[in-house]
């Protein structure tokens, strides 16, 4: 009778590893995070630095609006940005996953925290522009 409860468990243990997948490994992020302003938080992936098809910097960026005391934080928005570091320019090309076609370029103007975005990730970028 032993026997048959081994062949039975392990049959059972089989079953059970087909019902329940491995889980998805996804690709390892760096997340850096810029100084904080009155308006929240910011980090950038340097995980993420691309060089696009335009020839542009493309990175993930991360951004969470800042909480009233006592509020509960939310996790953030995420966006795909595509950067012209010559010329201090971003679009971004996918909020939360949402592709954003025909997106405009935009100077970030006063936003603290995306010019600093600009800033770390170009000079993180800077090798990766030059060899295209």
């Amino acid at each position: 009778m032993t026997r048959a409860r081994a062949l039975l468990g392990l049959l059972l243990a089989a079953l059970l590893s087909l019902a329940w997948p491995a889980p998805v490994l996804a690709g390892s992020v760096d997340w850096q995070e810029v100084p904080a302003t009155a308006e929240g938080r910011q980090w950038w992936d340097a995980g993420s630095l691309r060089r696009s098809r335009d020839g542009y910097l493309s990175v993930l960026s991360r951004f969470q609006v800042a909480s009233e005391e006592g509020d509960k934080p939310r996790m953030g928005d995420l966006y795909v940005m595509e950067i012209d570091c010559g010329q201090g320019l971003y679009r971004d090309t996918s909020v939360n996953g949402l592709p954003r076609f025909g997106a405009s370029w935009s100077a970030a103007g006063a936003d603290e925290l995306v010019t600093a975005v600009i800033e770390a990730s170009c000079e993180a970028g800077a090798s990766m522009l030059q060899a295209g």
